[in-house]
């Protein structure tokens, strides 16, 4: 985790803005199973890159771009201990989302690995 860069985004920020989205919620988990935390109101490759500080892509195109975003979610995500990831909205503009896990439905995972196990 030394080598673990965040760019622009601002670690403190996200932790507030998670709390006070569960806050929010509480409990409840929206369709889809995640909340925007905060959308930089824009599609475009360049603008994103500049917002977020990411000057050191492999490619300046969009795979570049989800690339360097999944990471960065990867990071970000660790050092918040919530998962976090960038997506698109219907409009088209990039976001930092919180993804949430339906506690029913993790239960049928483990209850379904467990089942699969036994079955072995």
């Amino acid at each position: 985790m030394d080598e673990a860069k965040i760019y622009n985004v601002c670690l403190q920020r996200v932790k507030f803005q998670i709390t006070n989205a569960k806050r929010r919620l509480d409990g409840f988990i929206p369709p889809g199973e995640k909340l925007v935390l905060e959308s930089y109101n824009t599609g475009d490759i360049d603008e994103i890159i500049d917002i977020l500080e990411i000057y050191d892509l492999d490619s300046h195109d969009r795979s570049g771009l989800e690339e360097k975003l999944e990471d960065l979610a990867y990071t970000v995500s660790v050092l918040v201990k919530e998962t976090v990831g960038y997506d698109y909205d219907e409009k088209g503009n990039l976001g930092l989302y919180l993804i949430l896990k339906n506690p029913a439905a993790e239960e049928y995972a483990e209850a379904d690995a467990e089942l699969a196990a036994t079955v072995r």
